[in-house]
């Protein structure tokens, strides 16, 4: 009987250890991001340990399987050979899930969800996925991946060391009772006895989307994204495919159409995209936001037409890029561009200005197979491309590629020697990509992640305003539209409200050049990404048709509307309401105005249209 007790002492003290790394990984997290922690009542953030237990007991309880099942077979076996087994299992774990911790906590800060198998997109290009990591962090994390790895290891082999000595070769006759407590571990594996398994939603607590984030047991939700892919069902329905298509174009039909006098003075205008990194309204002076950021743009934004309600789809570049060129919505937890055999079938800008009788390419200063962008370019007709390959290295910075400036001087030079027109070429930049690494002074220093985001973009800023400086003095300029516009929008700088509030979102789009027959006004109509391929093409007579999820921008309805996707969640927005939702808690994470009713299934009618249209295709 005192075997079986001491078996019984070993399990529940190997749970418990488990349990206690789990409250030291909460607690790390909340630590690391101090300054949010700082905005929770002591109440609030007591309770992420409370609700977050039920999590923490339900993957111990997955991780003491094993251990359970060797501590049986020590009834038989040598107990210390035994013993030792579950020490090396152990240190595997630790290791490992101490390595997770890491990774989950420095994406948080961008991506604003725990840990979950979008991780796995980026693993093809490791070495791009780490650009955004500074090296001071990287030195930092592999410290305290040895260290905290170490720690635990120590405290691990101690109690597993102390509580097999105890334990002899036993009486097949106890298997039975152990057994049984094996199958006991279905309890907090479950969370409990109810019907239904425990999941998210349970330690979904807090109205603070922070606190609920925080009570996540970090591994059970990326382990949980592992086991929950997509089975083909659209996970988004809510309504039946008919009647989500109508309440779409209920509310499309009258924004696809404008009486907007020409914008334009010419039908056959040379384009030039610039999409700008990361560039958010809350540091454009002329949007609002922060006054000395971007002065150069503040000042253009008189010179031409400033689009001040317009919206990114998505929070990165590969939903983006997209969303601009082929209109389309961006998904939840998925990335079309990374899936050739959907992008192929998707509406292409590009591909539609080629067949306008244009000349297309596309600059990059990095490399072009992040997020399998190339594919998708090429899938969009685009022959010619620069891209990091072309710039020599000491001209790089030490993660990304070219330096902006290097890069728009290339695009310049090449514009001043171009013989092919009308052309359609696009700029994407870089450098005000995190780690935030310019060349010269930090303009607002660099003592904070903030203000190293605010130099980037400064730096940007004085680049992009010495091109156009330069454009105007170049004879295509006459015949030319520049659409300056961001990829997506920025944590940076922090923002009151939810973390994914349309202030994220928000971003500028600018038009300049002399094909413009309207300059130094603002439209102040609520507009997108996906709308700016259907609305060039629109005022180019070419074939808009294949762009379905699209407005035109300069049509001035009331019934005016932008929608962005975020990872297991939307925003829909109107001139004056909002719709804020989070697919895990099923729960709006805000709202306001008169219309949020009617942005509430208009918002969901179009995640789930879009979503079957990104199943559909293959």
């Amino acid at each position: 009987m005192k075997n079986l007790k001491n078996r019984l002492v070993f399990s529940l003290s190997y749970f418990c250890l488990w349990i206690g790394y789990f409250i030291f990984a909460r607690l790390f997290f909340l630590l690391f991001y101090f300054e949010k922690t700082q905005n929770l009542s002591i109440n609030t953030t007591l309770k992420t340990f409370l609700y977050g237990a039920r999590l923490d007991a339900s993957f111990s309880g997955y991780l003491c399987i094993l251990p359970f099942l060797l501590i049986l077979f020590s009834l038989f076996r040598n107990p210390k050979k035994i013993g030792n087994l579950i020490k090396w299992y152990s240190y595997i774990l630790l290791i490992s899930l101490t390595l997770l911790l890491i990774i989950d906590a420095s994406l948080y800060a961008s991506w604003g969800v725990r840990l979950d198998t979008t991780l796995f997109t980026y693993l093809n290009t490791p070495e791009v996925m780490l650009a955004s990591v500074a090296a001071s962090q990287m030195t930092f994390g592999l410290l305290f991946w040895f260290v905290v790895s170490f720690v635990f290891m120590k405290i691990f082999k101690k109690i597993i060391t102390k509580n097999i000595e105890k334990i002899t070769k036993g009486n097949w006759k106890q298997a039975p009772l152990f057994l049984l407590l094996i199958v006991l571990l279905l309890v907090p594996i479950r969370g409990g006895l109810q019907t239904i398994p425990v999941n998210q939603s349970n330690v979904y607590f807090s109205n603070q989307m922070f606190a609920n984030h925080a009570a996540l047991n970090f591994v059970w939700n990326f382990s949980n994204a592992l086991t929950h892919k997509s089975n083909g069902k659209n996970p988004y329905t809510n309504f039946t495919n008919e009647v989500a298509k109508t309440i779409i174009n209920k509310n499309k039909n009258a924004l696809i159409k404008t009486n907007q006098k020409a914008i334009l003075n010419t039908k056959k205008p040379n384009v030039i995209l610039i999409i700008w990194e990361s560039l958010t309204a809350k540091v454009v002076g002329s949007l609002g936001g922060e006054p000395e950021v971007t002065e150069n743009l503040n000042n253009l934004s008189k010179e031409g037409v400033l689009f001040t309600n317009f919206y990114a789809n998505g929070d990165r570049t590969d939903k983006g890029i997209p969303a601009i060129l082929s209109g389309y919505y961006p998904q939840p937890s998925e990335s079309i561009m990374k899936m050739p055999n959907k992008t192929r079938s998707l509406p292409m800008l590009p591909q539609k200005m080629i067949d306008l009788g244009y000349a297309t390419s596309f600059y990059h200063g990095g490399d072009l197979n992040f997020g399998n962008m190339n594919t998708y370019l090429r899938n969009a007709g685009i022959t010619d491309f620069v891209d990091g390959s072309d710039f020599d290295k000491k001209d790089w910075n030490s993660k990304w590629g070219a330096h902006d400036h290097i890069f728009m001087k290339r695009f310049s030079d090449d514009l001043a020697k171009e013989q092919k027109t009308p052309f359609f070429k696009i700029a994407l930049t870089l450098t005000s990509h995190e780690p935030y690494e310019i060349p010269g002074d930090y303009k607002f220093g660099k003592d904070t992640e903030e203000n190293k985001f605010r130099s980037a973009h400064a730096y940007t800023d004085k680049v992009i305003g010495d091109f156009i400086k330069n454009a105007k003095k170049q004879p295509w300029y006459k015949n030319t539209l520049i659409i300056i516009l961001a990829d997506h929008g920025h944590r940076s700088p922090a923002h009151k409200g939810a973390f994914n509030s349309p202030k994220k979102f928000k971003i500028p789009m600018l038009w300049l050049g002399g094909a413009l027959n309207q300059t130094g006004i603002e439209i102040d109509n609520i507009s997108s990404q996906v709308d700016v391929s259907y609305t060039l093409l629109d005022l180019l007579e070419g074939d808009n048709t294949a762009f379905k999820f699209s407005k035109n921008i300069f049509n001035t309805s009331k019934h005016q509307y932008a929608h962005y996707i975020f990872n297991k969640g939307f925003g829909t927005l109107s001139k004056n309401s909002l719709f804020l939702f989070d697919y895990v808690s099923k729960k709006p994470m805000e709202t306001y105005g008169s219309a949020s009713h009617k942005l509430d299934s208009l918002g969901k009618a179009i995640t789930q249209n879009s979503y079957q249209d990104f199943l559909d295709r293959k």
